[in-house]
């Protein structure tokens, strides 16, 4: 595909720009309305776009400090699933308020004996009349405390093979007997939960899929993950990038240090290949391609990234590094001045800024641990992209075709 912009004057950026220039502070609704929030979205949801017309709207967006709604479980991971395998019904009732931001979504798969290997999971749902009956425990549920549904799967048949009996579900988080205990980590946030499902009824209607074939689902899902995780900015999408770190920089008088001007230059060159990919995987899925091998690719790139940006903004600012709220100080970059930078630690100055840069740093050891560990990425890589055969003792010596078979 062509890498470069469109120009200026390309019709479609025009036509964006003057529906913009309109409706210069769309709410959520008028955004969905006109198709900007999943522009890649077939039609009601989307426009069909191609790769450039994305990114056309991605830079029009931008230019015009406008937010897409903060719903990125929902709109990144539970609606391509619902999209791909949901009823005309299902879609209907939950993709609207997805879109909108109206409904947040979080995501209830791994356990506290199920991480790494999800297939291995112990929460049940049994089948009764019109209901599910749920049983078990999530654990790491970001953002689950202020989600009105989470993305659940569950074991619905345990007399089969373990990657064969379960089943997806779109759980409404206010249910009788659905409880979550807070984890709150090294950064003083609550953002993760534990939940507990005591004998939890989910209506039949929230399956999406067929019963059983929900690891088919959760795989479009993560890889969906995984694609969404690995965005610009430096915490899994979100947070500061290194176009603001080198924009701090530069605007604050550049860096006399040899050895910290090439760190510098790395940092650019890595953002504008992850970039580069980000584009590829983009042309991949508007083509109606589930993202593959190549989203763990963009994922461990990604995750290494980002604790680069958040340790070169710590050793850019010395001695006052070591101190808690501490980061590179100056005038506040173009790139961090509101728009859609996803930047929002409710900070506004300079001090916050520094922030901002603290609060990644502490969070960035989680990059390469969440959404998929980099040795899981590292051996979907190993399998489906260089060829390698499975790991001696996976399923009594398996190759991954094999498996994959099976």
């Amino acid at each position: 595909m062509d890498f470069d912009s469109p120009p200026e004057d390309d019709p479609r950026r025009l036509e964006v720009r003057e529906w913009l220039e309109a409706n210069p502070n769309p709410t959520p609704q008028q955004l969905q309305d006109r198709g900007l929030t999943v522009p890649h979205w077939p039609v009601p949801y989307g426009l069909s776009a191609d790769p450039l017309h994305q990114v056309i709207i991605d830079e029009e967006l931008r230019r015009a400090e406008v937010r897409r709604p903060d719903n990125p479980i929902g709109i990144g991971w539970a609606g391509p699933t619902i999209l791909a395998a949901g009823t005309e019904e299902q879609k209907a009732r939950f993709l609207p308020g997805l879109l909108t931001g109206a409904d947040v979504y979080c995501q209830m798969f791994s356990e506290p004996d199920a991480g790494s290997d999800l297939a291995s999971l112990a929460t049940t749902a049994v089948r009764d009349g019109d209901e599910y009956v749920v049983n078990g425990s999530k654990i790491w549920t970001s953002g689950g405390h202020y989600s009105k549904y989470g993305i659940l799967i569950a074991r619905t048949d345990p007399h089969v093979a373990k990657h064969r009996g379960v089943s997806y579900f779109i759980c409404p988080t206010d249910l009788e007997g659905l409880t979550m205990a807070p984890i709150v980590d090294m950064t003083t946030a609550h953002s993760f939960n534990q939940t507990f499902f005591d004998n939890v009824r989910i209506p039949a209607a929230n399956r999406i899929g067929d019963e059983n074939d929900g690891w088919r689902l959760a795989k479009v899902t993560l890889a969906n993950e995984r694609v969404s995780l690995s965005s610009a900015g430096s915490l899994w999408g979100a947070g500061p990038t290194a176009e603001m770190l080198i924009d701090l920089i530069r605007l604050n008088g550049g860096s006399a240090d040899p050895v910290m001007r090439q760190r510098v230059a790395a940092l650019h060159t890595e953002a504008e290949v992850l970039r580069l990919n980000r584009l590829r995987t983009l042309s991949a899925r508007l083509n109606a391609k589930t993202p593959g091998p190549e989203a763990s690719i963009q994922k461990i790139m990604g995750d290494e990234h980002g604790r680069h940006v958040l340790e070169l903004a710590k050793d850019l600012a010395g001695a006052n590094g070591l101190l808690e709220g501490s980061g590179p100080v100056g005038d506040i970059p173009p790139s961090m001045r509101g728009g859609a930078t996803e930047v929002n630690f409710e900070q506004e100055q300079v001090p916050g800024v520094d922030r901002i840069w603290h609060y990644g740093f502490l969070f960035s050891p989680a990059l390469t641990l969440g959404g998929g560990t980099f040795a899981i990425q590292r051996n979907i890589v190993a399998e489906m992209v260089l060829g390698l055969p499975r790991e001696p003792d996976a399923e009594k010596g398996k190759t991954w075709a094999e498996t994959r078979r099976s």
